[in-house]
């Protein structure tokens, strides 16, 4: 099993921006210290419910302040972004660090993004597939034009080249940055085959996300709001579109191992506090985070109930004492398959609060996952 943490940079009501920003840097260092296999950023435009733009920025400056632990988008938006600006800086990321950067994408949704960034809601609604796979051919080539709807240019030589092995380096080092003692990073899957330029996840909401991912070959990256029976419903769906596409049973049985599911964490000695603690912070953090979202289009959208959402996420995910939060991480384990995590951890709204709670994730719960 990896565990990671799932980082939002959410800005909880009364909190500045770079309060919710130090919030993550902080965090994502506690994680590595904590053992955990990595951090995932998100990344958000115009709303409070997360305050980091760019999600691959902030990760080059987490894989600069940290030494072995797994840096990842969750995720980098592919509707608002060039694929080949975003594969040149995957590629940088994948060779400066060792091969410690994963790039997930997604779609994102129909915001107001689209048109502050010159996509238009045509780039959300049916143009993902050729970003996507513009950005693999950058990613797993050596020479790349394009010659489709969005994107059309000649060919031109991918500097850096995101295949190219990466090399073990020692970034903290050389940076002359100081710490204590690491906890090894969380033991990695030997069987994996060595990869040739950075792991690529996509982020599955739907049949079309799910097949996109499958078609491709690509591991899937889960949301909070799926509870277990949603997951095997949409690895089935996966497993059907793989086949579908005539790939390969073994390459299928690597490729799942790296599916990833987001959840939420929240450890404290008594369930009813864990739960408490989430219920008073945030139904209103959903409220005022969530509520600000505004359509591209102008169409109406509706909105989860936010004490009820953070009511489903307790139930379905680790939120209580350090053994019913691994029971529940092991019982989706053996239920999905899905050995890999991504746990929002600062649900308390708290810096503090937020580096307690994912040191007792590393030292309390892992432990019960081996």
């Amino acid at each position: 099993m990896r565990v990671g943490a799932f980082l939002l940079s959410a800005q909880f009501p009364g909190q500045g921006h770079g309060e919710a920003l130090e919030r993550t840097v902080s965090a994502a260092l506690a994680a590595e210290r904590a053992g955990l296999d990595a951090v995932w950023l998100a990344e958000h435009h115009f709303v409070p419910y997360g305050v980091c733009p760019d999600a691959a920025t902030l990760a080059a400056m987490l894989l600069g302040r940290t030494r072995r632990i797994g840096v990842g988008t969750a995720v980098s938006v592919l509707s608002t972004r060039h694929p080949v600006a975003l594969g040149e800086q995957a590629a940088l990321l994948h060779l400066t660090s060792g091969g410690r950067f994963t790039l997930g994408v997604g779609r994102g949704g129909p915001w107001i993004d689209l048109a502050v960034f010159g996509g238009g809601l045509e780039a959300y609604e049916q143009g993902f597939p050729e970003r996507l796979d513009l950005l693999l051919r950058w990613l797993r080539g050596s020479r790349v034009g394009a010659a489709g709807p969005q994107f059309a240019f000649p060919e031109v030589a991918v500097v850096p080249r995101a295949a190219e092995p990466a090399r073990r380096t020692d970034l903290a080092n050389w940076l002359g940055l100081e710490g204590g003692p690491v906890i090894p990073r969380q033991r990695q899957d030997e069987a994996a085959p060595a990869r040739s330029g950075p792991p690529v996840v996509v982020a599955c909401t739907s049949p079309d996300g799910v097949r996109t991912a499958a078609e491709r070959g690509l591991p899937m990256l889960l949301g909070m709001h799926s509870g277990d029976e949603d997951k095997r419903e949409m690895l089935a769906a996966y497993r059907a579109a793989w086949r579908a596409a005539g790939r390969g049973e073994e390459q299928l049985a690597r490729v799942e191992r790296e599916h990833v599911a987001a959840g939420v964490a929240q450890v404290d000695d008594r369930a009813g506090a864990a739960r408490a603690r989430l219920l008073r912070t945030m139904p209103d953090f959903f409220a005022h985070g969530l509520g600000a979202h505004r359509t591209v289009d102008g169409r109406e959208r509706s909105m989860r109930d936010p004490r009820a959402y953070t009511e489903l996420l307790c139930d379905l995910h680790a939120v209580g004492t350090p053994r019913q939060c691994a029971d529940r991480l092991l019982a989706t384990a053996e239920s999905t398959g899905i050995r890999r995590f991504a746990l929002l951890a600062e649900g308390s709204g708290d810096t503090m609060g937020t580096l307690h709670n994912l040191a007792r994730l590393g030292a309390e719960v892992l432990p019960q996952l081996s």
